[in-house]
C-alpha cells in the first residue's frame, strides 16, 4: 500500500522511498489514515486521558466522530469510562511537553495521582457505550510475545472495516521515539538491532497502526499521545519490544484492546483463540470514578488502569 499522504512519520516515509532496492513491506489496519489524522489534529492528550485519547481515535477511525451533537473526543470516552484526573505535578510528562488541562467537560479528581487514569475496562466500556453497538471492543490479555502480538495484527489487518488495537502497555520496554536511519534499516534487514534508549518510564496507552517488514525484521507503526515522541506522535517500535511492553514483566499486566466492526467481531475472536489469547480484563491501577480510592482497590468488575506500577515506585505516568 502506498503510504502517499498517510503522516506515517519520517521513518516510515524513508523506509518506503528506499523500498524499491530493498525487500521491505508496509501493512496499515483498515483506517489507519483516518486514525492518522484525527490523533495530527487531537494532539496532545489532556492530562491523565491516554487511555480516553486512544479510545476517541478508535472511534473516529471507524467514521464515529459526534452522537446526539456531541462530539466523540477524548473528554466524552473519559466520561463514558469513569475516568479520573489529578492535581498537575511536575517530571511526570515526556521531555518538552507542558501538558494540557483545558478539559472541555468536568472530570473527578483524585489526589492521589497513582490512582487517576483511564481504566482498561473504562476503555472498552465507553467504545461499546459511545458506538451504540457499532464497534466491538474486545480485551485480550495472557502471555504476550513476538508471535502472539504479530497473530493479533494480522487478524486486526484482515477485517474488511476499520479496526485499531490499543495497547496498554510499559513505556520503559519500549525503543525511544527517534531512532536513526541505520537503526532502523539494521532492524528490518538483519533484525534484532540495537535501538535508542526509552524516552520516559510510565503505564501508557497508545494506537498500533500498521507495521513494515524487511527481510530480517519488523517495526511497528505506532500512535502515540504526545507529539514530542517520535515524530508528531509517531514511532516506530521492534516486535521483541512493543510485546515486552504489554506483556509489562515483573509489572502488573497489560494488554491489548482490539476494535472492530461488530459484524466482525466473531472472526476477531476465532482468530485470537486460535493464537491462544485470553479475552479478559487485567488490572493496572487505576480506579474508576466513584469507585474506593483505599491502596488500589479495583471499582466493581474487577478491572483499572494504570496507577499500580506508580503506587509502587511513585514515578512519572502518563
Amino acid at each position: 500500500m502506498d503510504p502517499s499522504g498517510v503522516r506515517v512519520g519520517w521513518a516510515v516515509a524513508y523506509l518506503w522511498r528506499v523500498a524499491a532496492t530493498s525487500a521491505l513491506g508496509l501493512t496499515l489496519l483498515p483506517g489507519a489514515r483516518e486514525l492518522l489524522a484525527l490523533q495530527a489534529r487531537a494532539l496532545p492528550q489532556r492530562d491523565d486521558l491516554c487511555g480516553a485519547f486512544c479510545g476517541a481515535l478508535a472511534l473516529g477511525a471507524a467514521g464515529l466522530v459526534s452522537r446526539e451533537g456531541e462530539p466523540l473526543d477524548q473528554d466524552a470516552v473519559a466520561v463514558a469510562a469513569g475516568s479520573t484526573i489529578s492535581p498537575p505535578r511536575g517530571g511526570a510528562l515526556p521531555h518538552g511537553e507542558p501538558g494540557r488541562r483545558d478539559y472541555r467537560v468536568a472530570l473527578p479528581e483524585l489526589a492521589d495521582w497513582a490512582l487517576s487514569g483511564t481504566t482498561a475496562g473504562g476503555v472498552v466500556r465507553a467504545l461499546n457505550e459511545l458506538s451504540g453497538g457499532a464497534v466491538a471492543a474486545v480485551p485480550y490479555s495472557g502471555r504476550w510475545t513476538r508471535e502472539t502480538l504479530g497473530g493479533l495484527f494480522e487478524v486486526t489487518a484482515g477485517m474488511s472495516r476499520p479496526a485499531t488495537l490499543i495497547a496498554n502497555l510499559a513505556t520503559r520496554y519500549l525503543w525511544g521515539g527517534r531512532p536513526s536511519a541505520a537503526e532502523v534499516l539494521a532492524e528490518l534487514l538483519d533484525g534484532d538491532a540495537g535501538g535508542p534508549e526509552p524516552d520516559w518510564d510510565v503505564g501508557h496507552f497508545v494506537c498500533v497502526f500498521g507495521r513494515v517488514d524487511g527481510p530480517g525484521g519488523s517495526l511497528y507503526g505506532v500512535a502515540d499521545t504526545y507529539p514530542a515522541l517520535g515524530d508528531g506522535g509517531v514511532h516506530l517500535q521492534p516486535p521483541r519490544h512493543l510485546a515486552a511492553a504489554i506483556e509489562r514483566r515483573e509489572l502488573p499486566a497489560g494488554g491489548v484492546i482490539a476494535v472492530v466492526a461488530a459484524e466482525e467481531a466473531a472472526a476477531l475472536r476465532a482468530g485470537a483463540a486460535a493464537l491462544g489469547l485470553r479475552e479478559g480484563l487485567w488490572d493496572n491501577g487505576s480506579v474508576e470514578a466513584g469507585a474506593r480510592e483505599d491502596a488500589g482497590e479495583a471499582p466493581a468488575g474487577g478491572a483499572v488502569g494504570d496507577g499500580e506500577e506508580e503506587r509502587r515506585r511513585r514515578g512519572a505516568r502518563g
